[in-house]
């Protein structure tokens, strides 16, 4: 296998950190805007000879085609922000090889009753095109980091495993983590946890289908394992509620992220102030007016999560929630992976929220390349096997656990 690597951030520097680990591949083309950042992930990888860096615009279909032909590369990894997602999966479908993301394209919000009806939902550019994938006999595996992905893994496991009937399946997220030094500092990208959290949030139900909700909803103490504890959570717009219920039968299908009451009200300050905008506003410039982008500038204005590590403590869950029946009896579960900070730092360097979003591609990645999964189409984690991915995911040390509720 020949991967192409897309994106040397915080989280495309954890799979390259993960990834050295195995020998399922041959070679690995780290690319980035920044060439500085992609030579960086390399050269922190001791002189492995499989991985080189390269300057791409993931922006630029064309240019990405070039570099996946020029290193003979089957299979793209997309660790970009959302923004490039189409070029990259466009890009991939041109050149023939496998495409692999960790976000899929972005919503936009229906027009008239943006709280009560979808518009363009998570994923739907990406699915309008699943019978020209399949019909070529190319692979999209959409979806598959930690939520999305690992979560929906757990959900087929629920199925396949554990329920005859699911009622609910729900997606938890929530964690205890710190970061000494600063009052407000996001774990994960801000770009990307602005979009998904003041987007309005989806939920699936059996009759009605897919709906949307106000931001913020239905909130719930949830008590998470491992010492986390209970974290108020709230429904947010993700991938998940648009995945499982395209392959797991389920009555409803939900979201909810831990974020806190002081990062709830954060983000409804920024939304108020028109901070969360992605469209340019003009500002006066040194050399005359700039065009800039609010959400850009928040973003540039808070540390980079990728150089957090240090400073943080505590851990990280993500899990799925699924309550049914089983033999005639109800039944309630919550599966779950913990990553601790010290633990992801002292071993791989890389701070726990990337380091968990990181380790199921790779793991991914090994499937694809033994053979153990397989398929052609856009795809969700949901679609293969999960008996595979939690045994290979438990073999790279981080193993995963189940609770009765």
């Amino acid at each position: 296998m020949r991967v192409l690597l897309v994106g040397a951030g915080g989280v495309g520097g954890a799979i390259t950190r993960i990834a050295a680990r195995r020998p399922f591949f041959e070679a690995m083309v780290v690319a980035d805007y920044a060439p500085a950042r992609a030579e960086a992930a390399v050269d922190a990888l001791g002189g492995d000879g499989r991985f080189t860096a390269e300057q791409v615009d993931a922006g630029d279909d064309a240019a990405v085609a070039r570099l996946l032909a020029r290193h003979r590369c089957d299979v793209l990894l997309n660790a970009t922000d959302p923004r490039f997602v189409m070029p990259l999966f466009r890009a991939t479908r041109a050149s023939g090889a496998t495409y692999l993301d960790m976000a899929m394209s972005l919503s936009h919000p229906h027009e008239d009753r943006p709280y009560a009806e979808c518009g363009v939902k998570l994923g739907d550019e990406q699915f309008a095109q699943a019978a020209e994938w399949e019909k070529e006999g190319v692979l999209a595996l959409v979806g598959m980091g930690v939520e999305p992905g690992l979560s929906d893994v757990f959900a087929r496991y629920a199925a396949d495993e554990l329920f005859d009937e699911i009622e609910e399946i729900g997606i938890r997220d929530g964690a205890d983590l710190t970061v000494d030094g600063y009052d407000f500092a996001p774990s994960f990208s801000i770009w990307t946890t602005i979009e998904e959290c003041l987007n309005p949030p989806v939920v699936y139900e059996a009759g009605r289908g897919w709906f949307t909700t106000a931001p913020f909803s239905e909130p719930e103490v949830f008590d998470f394992p491992e010492g986390i504890g209970p974290v108020e959570c709230v429904n947010v717009e993700h991938e998940e509620v648009l995945l499982v219920p395209r392959w797991v039968d389920a009555r409803r299908v939900t979201f909810k992220y831990g974020l806190g009451r002081e990062f709830v009200e954060t983000l409804k300050t920024l939304h108020l102030l028109g901070l969360d905008r992605t469209d340019p506003v003009t500002v006066p410039g040194p050399d005359g007016p700039v065009a800039v982008s609010p959400r850009d500038v928040v973003a540039a204005c808070l540390p980079d999560p990728a150089t957090l590590g240090e400073r943080m403590h505590g851990k990280t869950c993500a899990g799925t929630w699924v309550r049914g029946v089983k033999d005639g009896k109800p039944r309630e579960v919550y599966l779950y992976h913990v990553v601790d900070n010290q633990w992801s730092m002292t071993e791989y360097g890389s701070q726990a929220v990337v380091w968990q979003t990181a380790v199921n591609p790779v793991v991914a990645l090994e499937l694809l390349a033994t053979g153990a999964w397989s398929g052609t189409g856009v795809l969700g984690p949901e679609a293969f096997p999960a008996g595979p991915f939690l045994d290979l995911l438990t073999a790279y040390g981080s193993p995963w656990g189940m609770r009765e509720q």
